[in-house]
């Protein structure tokens, strides 16, 4: 996982171009006001448009393995259930494990 680009409120003169190349590539970001998280912009897009902003990011933060299943459900302010059935429509899986990790995952419950 990529950490996020911070930008500071006066990096945003020198570092816009930045900014925007990571909201088009679907990328979040923070801007901070002295040293503290101050605006996390996300990039509208038409998921944006079509879940609103709180599904937005909660989506691109679980597509991009920040948040797990159920801290992305609260983020959206929808039930874990909700959440999932979301997913599938966009091409997400909720479970996202490595074959062999499944298979040992698999033997230790046998």
């Amino acid at each position: 996982m990529e950490p996020f680009d911070v930008f500071s409120v006066r990096d945003l003169r020198t570092h816009s171009n930045d900014l925007l190349k990571d909201a088009e590539q679907g990328q979040l970001a923070i801007i901070t006001k002295r040293g503290r998280p101050a605006i996390l912009p996300v990039p509208f897009d038409k998921r944006l448009l079509d879940q609103g902003v709180h599904r937005a990011l909660a989506l691109s933060l679980f597509e991009q393995r920040r948040l797990t299943l159920a801290q992305a459900a609260k983020v959206a302010g929808l039930s874990l259930d909700a959440f999932i059935d979301l997913l599938e429509p966009l091409g997400l899986t909720a479970v996202d494990y490595p074959a062999e990790e499944l298979t040992d995952e698999l033997d230790a419950a046998l």
